[in-house]
């Protein structure tokens, strides 16, 4: 059987809370049938913010990332379910807004790169270190969601 209980971390970024957009982008997360295990609003140090972006440190954009990350509040989520982390970066769309596809959120929502809505885990394996990075443990709420085990999965 096919692992529906797959996580991703996904972040909406200064840009994406201050435009109004958290709600939209949930709504597509939940309409897409995945499941919100862990949700936080808050504005991140810059210690927090190099650790999670640390394969980016030697990128010379990374200083005016940090910059604008610290600039105001982000949402942390971590979603769940089938293929997440994959379906979850086509939702988000690619990371140059301008070549994203329309109905991707970033296709919808942005035009450069640098403020590009949101920030998705690229593997699994950078999900489960971003999730530990962002929450702890018994902030996920790992519980059974009958509609979306009967209705979304065969």
């Amino acid at each position: 059987m096919a692992n529906v209980n797959e996580r991703s971390f996904i972040m909406i970024k200064p840009d994406g809370v201050h435009r109004g957009l958290v709600g939209k982008i949930i709504k597509r997360f939940e309409e897409r049938g995945y499941k919100l295990v862990a949700l936080k609003q808050m504005t991140a140090s810059k210690a927090h913010l190099e650790e999670h972006y640390v394969d980016l440190k030697d990128k010379p954009f990374f200083p005016s990332l940090i910059n604008y990350m610290v600039s105001g509040p982000v949402v942390a989520m971590v979603w769940q379910g089938l293929d997440i982390v994959k379906q979850g970066r086509a939702m988000l769309g690619a990371t140059n807004p301008l070549a994203s596809a329309p109905g991707s959120i970033r296709g919808d929502y942005s035009i450069q790169t640098g403020r590009n809505i949101c920030h998705g885990s690229d593997a699994v394996e950078s999900a489960n270190r971003e999730i530990a990075h962002w929450f702890k443990p018994e902030e996920i709420n790992d519980y059974a969601s009958p509609f979306i085990s009967a209705w979304v999965y065969e």
